[in-house]
């Protein structure tokens, strides 16, 4: 097998994080510069992967004004009920084990930036977790919360609680959230935490979750075998209810 070059393999990180929603229609790509510090590689290697997205059509680039993100997803939004969503997601959350990776803090970078509506370089709680159910793993966690509200944060306190009941516990109060679900292939890391074949298909949650006063309190990537979890929605005429398991 050949080893894929790694201006494609930066294509498609950007890729998937266009495509996903994560990097919306007309936000700012990142320069050649910051692309090769992110990533850590040359200018030529981050230009070749500019180019070959703007060759996708995923982005225009133009001289003095930047690389900016022209697709639109085809997908329509659905609305659901906040709050039984949010029941849901934390009866999941306790039904199931949690392996913590990591817990640090990290300066917000896009696209997640973008999502928490912050300035690149604010300082963000950074929590990876496994969680597993009936002694398999089930899916990879990556949660991004605002430093001023990670006070009950903890290691100790990630075992056995849902982030999201620690952000309530700093007084946020959760009014809404918005959620894009699509697919990808698992790299060599996430194939070794799922213990899936690498090139294994997986589902692809990205949350960003927005408390009453309009902030947004959590953005969390979250990549499930498909195998083992399911969404499903319940489609009534006034409203969608949503279930997660």
């Amino acid at each position: 097998m050949h080893a894929v070059p790694l201006y494609h393999q930066i294509f498609l990180r950007l890729r998937e994080e266009i495509t996903s929603g994560e990097r919306a229609h007309g936000s700012r790509m990142p320069t050649e510069q910051e692309l090769a510090a992110a990533f850590g590689v040359s200018r030529i290697t981050a230009r070749r992967a500019l180019a070959e997205l703007a060759s996708t059509n995923l982005v225009a680039r133009k001289r003095r004004v930047g690389t900016h993100v022209i697709f639109e997803p085809p997908a329509r939004p659905i609305e659901g009920s906040i709050d039984q969503a949010i029941e849901s997601l934390l009866t999941f959350g306790r039904s199931t084990q949690v392996k913590l990776i990591e817990l640090d803090e990290a300066p917000a970078r896009a696209p997640i930036s973008d999502a928490l509506g912050v300035e690149a370089g604010t300082p963000l709680i950074r929590v990876v977790r496994v969680r597993w159910l009936e002694n398999e793993p089930l899916g990879h966690l990556l949660s991004y919360v605002p430093a001023d509200l990670g006070e009950h944060i903890t290691r100790a306190a990630l075992r056995t609680t849902p982030i999201l009941a620690l952000i309530e516990q700093a007084g946020v109060k959760i009014g809404s959230a918005t959620q894009t679900i699509s697919a990808t292939l698992a790299d060599a890391s996430l194939a070794a935490a799922l213990s899936v074949e690498i090139g294994a298909p997986i589902l692809r949650i990205s949350r960003t979750v927005i408390d009453t006063n309009g902030r947004p309190v959590q953005h969390i990537l979250a990549q499930y075998r498909p195998d083992r979890y399911q969404i499903r929605l319940d489609l009534h005429k006034n409203k969608t209810d949503l279930h997660f398991g």
